[in-house]
Protein backbone atom coordinates (compact mmCIF):
# COMPACT_ATOMS: atom_id res chain seq x y z
CA UNK A 1 0.00 0.00 0.00
CA UNK A 2 1.19 3.48 -0.84
CA UNK A 3 2.43 6.02 2.22
CA UNK A 4 0.62 8.43 -0.10
CA UNK A 5 -2.67 7.11 -1.04
CA UNK A 6 -4.46 5.00 2.12
CA UNK A 7 -6.32 2.50 -0.69
CA UNK A 8 -5.16 -0.41 -2.50
CA UNK A 9 -6.52 -0.70 -6.29
CA UNK A 10 -6.06 -3.06 -8.84
CA UNK A 11 -5.72 -1.64 -12.13
CA UNK A 12 -8.14 -1.20 -14.30
CA UNK A 13 -10.62 0.86 -12.06
CA UNK A 14 -14.09 1.85 -13.29
CA UNK A 15 -16.38 4.40 -12.25
CA UNK A 16 -19.98 5.99 -13.26
CA UNK A 17 -19.01 9.21 -14.82
CA UNK A 18 -20.87 11.25 -12.45
CA UNK A 19 -18.81 9.84 -9.47
CA UNK A 20 -15.45 11.54 -10.80
CA UNK A 21 -15.74 13.45 -7.57
CA UNK A 22 -15.81 10.10 -5.32
CA UNK A 23 -13.54 8.13 -3.34
CA UNK A 24 -13.83 4.85 -5.37
CA UNK A 25 -13.18 2.21 -2.66
CA UNK A 26 -12.82 -1.63 -3.96
CA UNK A 27 -15.10 -4.11 -2.17
CA UNK A 28 -14.83 -6.55 -4.05
CA UNK A 29 -12.30 -7.06 -7.15
CA UNK A 30 -13.47 -8.02 -10.87
CA UNK A 31 -17.38 -8.99 -11.47
CA UNK A 32 -18.76 -11.93 -9.87
CA UNK A 33 -21.00 -12.60 -13.49
CA UNK A 34 -18.54 -11.55 -15.54
CA UNK A 35 -20.26 -13.42 -18.57
CA UNK A 36 -22.00 -10.44 -20.53
CA UNK A 37 -20.18 -10.70 -24.35
CA UNK A 38 -20.48 -7.20 -24.71
CA UNK A 39 -18.23 -5.91 -21.32
CA UNK A 40 -14.64 -5.93 -21.65
CA UNK A 41 -14.53 -4.25 -18.35
CA UNK A 42 -13.27 -6.86 -16.07
CA UNK A 43 -11.79 -9.51 -18.45
CA UNK A 44 -8.02 -9.15 -17.86
CA UNK A 45 -6.33 -12.17 -15.42
CA UNK A 46 -5.99 -9.73 -12.47
CA UNK A 47 -9.80 -8.86 -12.25
CA UNK A 48 -10.80 -12.32 -11.81
CA UNK A 49 -13.26 -12.09 -8.92
CA UNK A 50 -12.90 -12.39 -5.37
CA UNK A 51 -14.44 -10.58 -2.37
CA UNK A 52 -11.48 -8.37 -0.86
CA UNK A 53 -10.58 -8.85 2.41
CA UNK A 54 -12.91 -7.59 5.12
CA UNK A 55 -10.20 -6.03 7.68
CA UNK A 56 -8.22 -4.71 4.82
CA UNK A 57 -11.20 -2.56 3.46
CA UNK A 58 -11.76 -1.14 7.08
CA UNK A 59 -8.45 -0.51 7.81
CA UNK A 60 -8.29 1.68 4.22
CA UNK A 61 -11.63 3.22 5.60
CA UNK A 62 -9.93 4.54 9.12
CA UNK A 63 -6.36 5.29 7.16
CA UNK A 64 -8.92 7.18 4.78
CA UNK A 65 -10.34 9.29 7.58
CA UNK A 66 -7.29 10.40 8.56
CA UNK A 67 -6.07 11.28 5.46
CA UNK A 68 -8.65 12.32 3.11
CA UNK A 69 -11.79 14.71 2.85
CA UNK A 70 -14.31 13.33 1.02
CA UNK A 71 -18.05 13.70 0.51
CA UNK A 72 -19.32 10.82 -1.56
CA UNK A 73 -17.84 7.51 -1.90
CA UNK A 74 -18.50 4.67 -4.24
CA UNK A 75 -18.09 0.72 -3.98
CA UNK A 76 -15.63 -0.81 -6.80
CA UNK A 77 -15.97 -3.08 -8.41
CA UNK A 78 -18.52 -4.15 -10.53
CA UNK A 79 -21.16 -5.44 -8.37
CA UNK A 80 -20.75 -4.24 -4.59
CA UNK A 81 -23.82 -5.52 -3.83
CA UNK A 82 -23.27 -9.04 -4.12
CA UNK A 83 -21.61 -8.84 -0.96
CA UNK A 84 -23.56 -10.73 2.57
CA UNK A 85 -25.98 -7.50 3.66
CA UNK A 86 -24.14 -8.20 7.28
CA UNK A 87 -20.52 -7.31 5.15
CA UNK A 88 -21.86 -3.77 3.66
CA UNK A 89 -23.48 -2.89 6.79
CA UNK A 90 -19.82 -3.11 8.22
CA UNK A 91 -18.02 -1.16 5.53
CA UNK A 92 -21.19 1.52 5.91
CA UNK A 93 -20.75 2.07 9.33
CA UNK A 94 -17.26 2.09 9.16
CA UNK A 95 -17.71 5.16 6.65
CA UNK A 96 -20.15 6.51 9.00
CA UNK A 97 -17.70 6.52 11.69
CA UNK A 98 -14.30 7.60 10.32
CA UNK A 99 -15.73 9.88 7.66
CA UNK A 100 -18.34 11.32 8.81
CA UNK A 101 -18.43 14.16 6.37
CA UNK A 102 -19.75 11.52 3.29
CA UNK A 103 -22.92 12.20 2.57
CA UNK A 104 -23.47 9.56 -0.40
CA UNK A 105 -22.46 6.09 -0.98
CA UNK A 106 -23.25 4.59 -3.79
CA UNK A 107 -22.41 1.24 -5.98
CA UNK A 108 -22.92 -0.71 -9.51
CA UNK A 109 -25.63 -3.27 -9.35
CA UNK A 110 -26.77 -6.29 -11.14
CA UNK A 111 -29.92 -7.28 -10.57
CA UNK A 112 -28.81 -10.76 -9.87
CA UNK A 113 -27.30 -9.42 -6.72
CA UNK A 114 -30.25 -8.85 -5.07
CA UNK A 115 -32.29 -12.19 -5.75
CA UNK A 116 -31.57 -13.32 -1.91
CA UNK A 117 -32.01 -9.70 -0.54
CA UNK A 118 -35.17 -8.51 0.76
CA UNK A 119 -36.63 -4.77 1.15
CA UNK A 120 -35.94 -4.98 4.36
CA UNK A 121 -32.20 -5.64 4.14
CA UNK A 122 -31.75 -2.76 1.70
CA UNK A 123 -33.42 -0.38 3.95
CA UNK A 124 -30.97 -1.13 6.31
CA UNK A 125 -28.37 -0.58 3.56
CA UNK A 126 -30.13 2.86 2.89
CA UNK A 127 -30.60 4.04 6.32
CA UNK A 128 -26.42 3.09 7.15
CA UNK A 129 -25.83 5.39 3.99
CA UNK A 130 -26.02 3.48 0.71
CA UNK A 131 -27.71 6.47 -1.22
CA UNK A 132 -27.82 5.02 -5.36
CA UNK A 133 -27.33 2.15 -7.16
CA UNK A 134 -25.55 2.16 -10.96
CA UNK A 135 -28.25 -0.94 -12.17
CA UNK A 136 -26.79 -1.92 -15.77
CA UNK A 137 -30.14 -3.03 -17.41
CA UNK A 138 -28.83 -2.96 -20.93
CA UNK A 139 -32.02 -3.96 -22.43
CA UNK A 140 -35.74 -4.53 -21.17
CA UNK A 141 -36.35 -7.40 -23.89
CA UNK A 142 -35.26 -10.95 -23.38
CA UNK A 143 -33.54 -11.98 -26.84
CA UNK A 144 -31.33 -9.62 -26.48
CA UNK A 145 -30.51 -10.30 -23.23
CA UNK A 146 -30.17 -13.68 -24.32
CA UNK A 147 -27.81 -13.03 -27.26
CA UNK A 148 -25.74 -10.96 -24.67
CA UNK A 149 -25.41 -13.95 -22.09
CA UNK A 150 -26.89 -11.09 -19.57
CA UNK A 151 -27.67 -13.13 -17.35
CA UNK A 152 -31.17 -11.22 -16.33
CA UNK A 153 -34.61 -11.54 -18.16
CA UNK A 154 -37.22 -8.59 -18.37
CA UNK A 155 -38.81 -9.77 -14.70
CA UNK A 156 -35.65 -10.14 -13.20
CA UNK A 157 -34.70 -6.92 -13.78
CA UNK A 158 -37.24 -5.59 -12.72
CA UNK A 159 -37.56 -6.56 -9.63
CA UNK A 160 -34.56 -5.67 -8.30
CA UNK A 161 -35.44 -2.15 -9.34
CA UNK A 162 -38.52 -2.53 -7.89
CA UNK A 163 -36.65 -3.62 -4.36
CA UNK A 164 -34.08 -1.17 -4.52
CA UNK A 165 -37.02 1.80 -5.15
CA UNK A 166 -39.05 0.16 -2.19
CA UNK A 167 -36.27 0.41 -0.32
CA UNK A 168 -35.39 4.56 -0.80
CA UNK A 169 -32.44 3.94 -2.74
CA UNK A 170 -31.90 6.27 -6.07
CA UNK A 171 -31.52 3.99 -9.02
CA UNK A 172 -30.00 5.13 -12.03
CA UNK A 173 -30.55 3.04 -14.95
CA UNK A 174 -28.53 1.93 -18.53
CA UNK A 175 -29.57 0.74 -21.73
CA UNK A 176 -27.12 0.40 -24.46
CA UNK A 177 -28.35 1.79 -27.71
CA UNK A 178 -27.66 -0.43 -30.80
CA UNK A 179 -27.33 -3.69 -28.71
CA UNK A 180 -29.72 -5.47 -30.17
CA UNK A 181 -28.08 -4.76 -33.74
CA UNK A 182 -30.50 -4.13 -36.98
CA UNK A 183 -32.58 -7.61 -36.37
CA UNK A 184 -33.56 -6.55 -33.14
CA UNK A 185 -33.27 -2.84 -32.75
CA UNK A 186 -36.83 -2.15 -32.90
CA UNK A 187 -37.82 -4.90 -29.91
CA UNK A 188 -34.86 -3.56 -28.08
CA UNK A 189 -36.54 -0.15 -27.87
CA UNK A 190 -40.13 -1.40 -27.11
CA UNK A 191 -39.21 -3.34 -24.52
CA UNK A 192 -36.33 -1.18 -22.72
CA UNK A 193 -39.09 1.48 -22.73
CA UNK A 194 -41.42 -0.72 -21.40
CA UNK A 195 -39.35 -2.17 -18.29
CA UNK A 196 -38.63 1.67 -17.93
CA UNK A 197 -42.11 2.94 -17.31
CA UNK A 198 -42.67 0.04 -15.09
CA UNK A 199 -39.96 1.06 -12.73
CA UNK A 200 -40.02 4.96 -13.11
CA UNK A 201 -36.28 4.69 -12.29
CA UNK A 202 -34.90 8.13 -10.80
CA UNK A 203 -31.90 8.39 -13.19
CA UNK A 204 -32.21 6.72 -17.32
CA UNK A 205 -28.90 7.23 -19.23
CA UNK A 206 -27.65 5.85 -22.83
CA UNK A 207 -24.67 4.42 -24.28
CA UNK A 208 -23.65 3.62 -27.45
CA UNK A 209 -22.63 -0.23 -27.36
CA UNK A 210 -19.04 -0.40 -28.77
CA UNK A 211 -16.15 -2.99 -29.13
CA UNK A 212 -12.55 -1.67 -28.40
CA UNK A 213 -11.46 -4.87 -28.40
CA UNK A 214 -13.09 -6.07 -31.33
CA UNK A 215 -16.27 -8.23 -31.88
CA UNK A 216 -15.11 -12.09 -31.43
CA UNK A 217 -16.66 -12.65 -27.74
CA UNK A 218 -19.58 -10.65 -28.46
CA UNK A 219 -20.33 -12.78 -31.62
CA UNK A 220 -19.94 -16.28 -30.10
CA UNK A 221 -23.93 -15.89 -28.90
CA UNK A 222 -24.64 -13.36 -31.62
CA UNK A 223 -23.04 -14.27 -34.68
CA UNK A 224 -25.35 -12.57 -36.95
CA UNK A 225 -24.96 -9.38 -35.43
CA UNK A 226 -24.90 -6.32 -37.39
CA UNK A 227 -24.45 -3.03 -36.16
CA UNK A 228 -26.13 0.18 -36.32
CA UNK A 229 -25.15 3.06 -38.18
CA UNK A 230 -25.24 6.34 -36.76
CA UNK A 231 -28.96 7.45 -37.85
CA UNK A 232 -29.87 3.80 -37.53
CA UNK A 233 -28.76 4.39 -33.36
CA UNK A 234 -30.67 7.79 -33.52
CA UNK A 235 -33.84 5.96 -34.69
CA UNK A 236 -33.73 3.65 -32.16
CA UNK A 237 -33.18 6.32 -29.60
CA UNK A 238 -36.57 8.07 -30.97
CA UNK A 239 -38.14 4.88 -30.51
CA UNK A 240 -37.14 4.45 -26.86
CA UNK A 241 -38.24 8.20 -25.93
CA UNK A 242 -41.45 7.64 -27.83
CA UNK A 243 -42.44 4.77 -25.78
CA UNK A 244 -41.12 5.88 -22.45
CA UNK A 245 -44.38 6.92 -20.12
CA UNK A 246 -41.72 8.62 -17.27
CA UNK A 247 -43.18 10.47 -13.95
CA UNK A 248 -40.18 12.57 -13.20
CA UNK A 249 -37.21 10.71 -14.76
CA UNK A 250 -33.87 12.31 -15.12
CA UNK A 251 -32.51 11.82 -18.43
CA UNK A 252 -29.03 11.61 -19.87
CA UNK A 253 -27.63 10.54 -23.39
CA UNK A 254 -23.96 12.40 -22.94
CA UNK A 255 -21.63 9.22 -22.40
CA UNK A 256 -18.39 9.52 -24.74
CA UNK A 257 -19.46 7.18 -26.90
CA UNK A 258 -22.92 8.83 -27.84
CA UNK A 259 -22.91 10.62 -30.89
CA UNK A 260 -25.77 13.07 -30.01
CA UNK A 261 -25.91 14.66 -26.68
CA UNK A 262 -29.29 14.77 -25.01
CA UNK A 263 -29.94 15.91 -21.44
CA UNK A 264 -33.28 16.43 -19.89
CA UNK A 265 -36.20 15.31 -17.61
CA UNK A 266 -38.74 12.80 -18.56
CA UNK A 267 -41.27 13.39 -18.99
CA UNK A 268 -40.96 17.33 -18.92
CA UNK A 269 -38.70 17.72 -21.42
CA UNK A 270 -39.91 14.42 -23.97
CA UNK A 271 -41.10 16.87 -26.72
CA UNK A 272 -38.08 18.87 -27.03
CA UNK A 273 -35.91 15.42 -26.33
CA UNK A 274 -37.30 13.94 -29.61
CA UNK A 275 -37.15 17.21 -31.87
CA UNK A 276 -33.62 16.88 -30.90
CA UNK A 277 -33.59 13.81 -32.11
CA UNK A 278 -35.64 14.01 -35.25
CA UNK A 279 -33.07 17.27 -36.17
CA UNK A 280 -29.87 14.64 -35.93
CA UNK A 281 -31.47 12.14 -38.35
CA UNK A 282 -33.02 14.44 -40.81
CA UNK A 283 -30.32 17.10 -40.81
CA UNK A 284 -27.53 15.65 -39.30
CA UNK A 285 -25.14 18.90 -40.23
CA UNK A 286 -27.17 21.00 -37.75
CA UNK A 287 -27.38 18.95 -34.90
CA UNK A 288 -23.94 19.58 -33.19
CA UNK A 289 -23.13 16.29 -33.32
CA UNK A 290 -19.78 14.30 -31.78
CA UNK A 291 -17.02 13.49 -34.35
CA UNK A 292 -15.86 9.49 -34.37
CA UNK A 293 -12.43 10.89 -32.78
CA UNK A 294 -14.65 12.37 -29.97
CA UNK A 295 -15.75 9.46 -29.18
CA UNK A 296 -14.99 6.95 -26.71
CA UNK A 297 -15.13 4.60 -23.29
Amino acid sequence: MSAEFPIAYIEPVFRPPSEAHSLILPVTNGCSWNHCTFCEMYTAPQKKFRARDEDQVLEEIRRAGERLIVQRVFLADGDALVLPTRRLLNILQAIREHMPEVDRVSSYCLPRNLRKKSVAELKELADAGLKMAYVGCESGDDEVLARVNKGETYESSLSALEKLGEAGITRSVMILNGLGGTALSEQHADNSARLMNAAQPEFLSTLVVSFPMGEARFREGFADFQPLGQQQLFLEVERLLQGLELQNTVFRSDHASNYLVLKGNLGADKARLLAQVRQAIERPHSAQLRQEWQRGL
